[in-house]
């Protein structure tokens, strides 16, 4: 039985009480022995592992960040240095008494092929999922059955929180590919019951295809990328289908507005769609899982829910690097006290929460777990612009898809950073491509982008394309990458 259940009504100091337990037995057991990574920066930095006894004294261990991955000169494949790898002298020497007479009973009885076998389907790796490789080559995690029944798990209290059941129908339009995303999704699917079909999304079966599906599968659910599902949808609506059979919309590996879920259920009820629910879930790689929103009555978001048991987060100011207080913004950073194969400690996601974990109940649900704001953006999404040659200022890119999805008479849109005359020493240019719903007042609309962009960015576009729907569409790349292509930066690099 999942022990989520448990979890989901203690107090905070319960969980917390766990939580210490699980981090000691997890360190000193699993990672300071069989992490080669881990093992050389607690010595480095002269850190008794059994010193690291709560949550709170995570703030003496050094941060984990995404350059920890990247190959050096001296080091081709620095990501086998995170995955777990014992042996028996390591055995040995740092597992507990408790242990290692179970292991000698089991031994005893059963024989060693038993414990040979037992070993094996917890630490050898048998799956790998990679990050996109946004901003630097992919990065492979490695899982073992361990983490693989762990995924099945996070998928199934996610499918519970979505309010899930075993006689619904669902079609998951993540891009297939060996990215988190989808194989949450699918292994989610399996561990709720339900009968999920996995599409692939438009790379392998196509926008029509889609289409088809959906009419003859008749889904109660849909699961996938945002810019992709609305994007089939729109062509649905187009073709004058009926969706009265969707309930619930599921939306993961891009940030989720308020303003597109409220246009995204108004498209589902343009189709006959009623009291639909759309939930946003937020993941990453590194983690080996997600975390979802549960359905509210106000529409609100309730958060992400997190597995106290499979994990701790804290939230850092992303200059100093000081754990922040319960409700307050900063740096997500998290730490496994569950996992095999890749395993990271006090890990630096990037990503920025804007409301920080609450520790409170959930007003909706009851659930006593904690949430994690829903108001997440990237650190890296915050560029430098130099729009003139006296200086630069900072613009959050995701006051861009704010503002424009916000836009009605907007179907879809891109936003290019690039230099002037692709000339690397000259100003940088912002270009905004827009595709206008049938009818709008084309010098209306690019009048309200300029003076909307100015308000929430400080700064106007040097120019707004009009084009056709389909070019856009092949512009975002919404049918043949894994993520849209929706704000593209072609500065040169360096």
């Amino acid at each position: 039985m999942d022990p989520w259940g448990r979890f989901s009504r203690l107090s905070f100091q319960e969980i917390r009480s766990v939580q210490n337990k699980k981090l000691r037995h997890f360190i000193n057991t699993y990672l300071y022995p069989f992490s080669p990574h881990y093992r050389q920066l607690f010595d480095r930095n002269k850190i008794n592992p059994k010193n690291i006894r709560t949550v709170e004294d995570l703030s003496a261990l050094p941060f984990t960040s995404k350059t920890d991955f990247i190959t050096t000169e001296n080091k081709s494949e620095k990501f086998k240095e995170f995955i777990l790898q014992p042996d028996q002298e390591k055995i040995k020497e740092f597992w507990p008494k408790s242990k290692l007479l179970s292991l000698a009973w089991a031994k005893l009885t059963r024989g060693d092929e038993h414990v040979t076998d037992r070993l094996t389907k917890e630490y050898k790796p048998v799956f790998i999922t990679f990050t996109t490789g946004t901003t630097n080559d992919p990065v492979p995690y490695a899982y073992t059955q361990y983490d693989v029944d762990n995924l099945s798990v996070s998928g199934a209290r996610m499918f519970n929180l979505f309010g899930i059941k075993q006689n619904e129908n669902l079609v998951n339009m993540f891009p297939f590919a060996p990215h988190l995303a989808f194989w949450q999704v699918a292994f989610g699917g399996l561990a709720a019951g339900a009968l999920i079909l996995s599409t692939g999304g438009g790379k392998v079966m196509g926008t029509e295809g889609n289409v088809a599906v959906l009419m003859r599968m008749k889904p109660s659910v849909i699961l996938g990328v945002p810019s992709y599902v609305y994007h089939v949808l729109r062509r649905a609506h187009e073709k004058g289908h009926t969706l009265d059979f969707v309930r619930t919309v599921v939306l993961g590996a891009s940030r989720v507005t308020p303003a597109f879920k409220l246009r995204l259920i108004s498209l589902l009820e343009s189709m006959g769609a009623r009291d639909v629910a759309v939930l946003g879930t937020y993941g990453f790689t590194e983690a080996r899982c997600a975390w979802a929103e549960s359905r509210t009555q106000d529409k609100t978001s309730s958060g992400y829910y997190l597995y106290p048991d499979k994990e701790i987060f804290e939230v850092v100011d992303p200059k100093t690097g000081k754990v922040q207080g319960e409700g307050e913004d900063g740096e997500l950073v998290y730490t496994s006290i569950d996992a095999r194969g890749s395993t990271v400690l006090r890990y630096r996601t990037g990503d920025f929460v804007r409301g920080g974990i609450i520790y409170s109940p959930c007003p909706h649900t009851g659930l006593t777990v904690p949430r994690i704001s829903s108001d997440i953006t990237r650190l890296s999404d915050v560029k430098d612009l130099h729009l003139s040659k006296v200086k630069g200022c900072l613009v959050n890119l995701n006051n861009f898809s704010t503002l424009l999805n916000e836009m009605e008479t907007i179907q879809e849109w891109q936003v290019e950073i690039r230099k002037k005359d692709n000339d690397p020493f000259e100003v940088d240019e912002l270009i905004v491509y827009v595709s206008p719903k049938n009818g709008a007042d084309r010098g209306q609309l690019e009048s309200a982008i300029r003076k909307n962009m100015l308000v929430s960015t400080e700064v106007s576009p040097n120019e707004v394309r009009f084009l056709p729907l389909d070019e856009i569409v092949k512009r975002l790349e919404l049918e043949t990458a894994s993520k849209e292509k929706r704000i593209l930066d072609t500065r040169p690099k360096g």
